[in-house]
């Protein structure tokens, strides 16, 4: 389910379990983004919402130096900790639109499954303005879609969501499950090109995940959504989403779309 605006700090308070549970990015993607922008020890890079480090490791890998950006304290504590032996990674504690940087200073801006939480006109313009011309802004998220194989599993959870998380947000609509669309890969792809972006690409990756039903309840338990349900409800609607599971065989299936939008700062 998508997030609300506001609730970035919810990913803190689950530093730990976020980075465990929480997936990381096909090999596939990588590739693409290294054969649009060459990337070696002699280039800088920032990471916009670092979260635990999913995304962070083939980009350390290929010497260049790594300025993470991460909201969360205790998540950029936890990165921090993570690559340790990366002489070429640090850690900022800050929002994105916050924080200061050279203009014209950086090779490659990257965000993964972060740069929604960012204002639209001043991520991409802050994007724009501290890239390098030439540099190459890469945006990725990966979009779940649970128990797509499984009819009759989804509608069980559906009712562990009306009891429970609709009765609790009295003013949310509930929304209908669906899987991201290449349509929507395109039309996100084209927001750079309002912001003077040019050489604008996208790519779609998918895999399919199957997760037991205590890792789906530690899965849905990062939510920012879901972490801000009282605590009490919260409980009991993940008692009654891990039961519904495990009615239906023990595990669950997510069917993972990843989008890859790629733009450059003209030369």
């Amino acid at each position: 389910m998508p997030v609300d605006k506001g609730k970035e700090w919810t990913f803190d308070t689950v530093a730990e379990l976020y980075e465990k549970i929480r997936p990381g990015y096909p090999d596939e993607l990588y590739n693409a983004i290294f054969a649009y922008a060459p990337i070696d020890k002699s280039c800088s890079a920032i990471e916009v919402g670092i979260g635990g480090g999913q995304a962070t490791l083939p980009f350390l890998r290929t010497g260049c130096n790594v300025t993470a950006v991460e909201y969360g304290e205790q998540l950029a504590q936890l990165c921090n900790e993570k690559f340790r032996d990366f002489s070429n990674f640090s850690a900022i504690t800050g929002k994105f639109e916050d924080v200061s940087f050279q203009a014209d200073r950086y090779d490659l801006i990257y965000s993964a499954s972060a740069f929604h939480w960012v204002p639209e006109e001043i991520g991409y313009k802050k994007v724009f303005n501290i890239l390098k011309p030439g540099g190459v802004f890469a945006r990725f998220a990966n979009h779940p879609y649970q128990a797509k194989d499984d009819p009759a599993l989804f509608n069980d959870i559906q009712l562990a969501y009306d009891e429970y998380y609709y009765t609790y947000y009295k003013d949310k609509q509930k929304r209908s499950a669906c899987e991201y669309t290449e349509e929507q890969a395109a039309e996100r792809a084209l927001i750079a090109e309002k912001y003077g972006f040019t050489d604008i690409t996208y790519k779609l990756f998918y895999r399919t995940r199957v997760l037991t039903a205590a890792e789906y309840r530690a899965l849905i338990g990062t939510y920012s959504d879901h972490i801000t349900i009282e605590e009490s409800i919260r409980e009991k609607f993940f008692d009654a989403v891990e039961k519904t599971i495990n009615r239906h065989g023990g595990v669950i299936s997510i069917y993972d779309t990843i989008d890859l939008q790629l733009a450059r700062k003209p030369f």
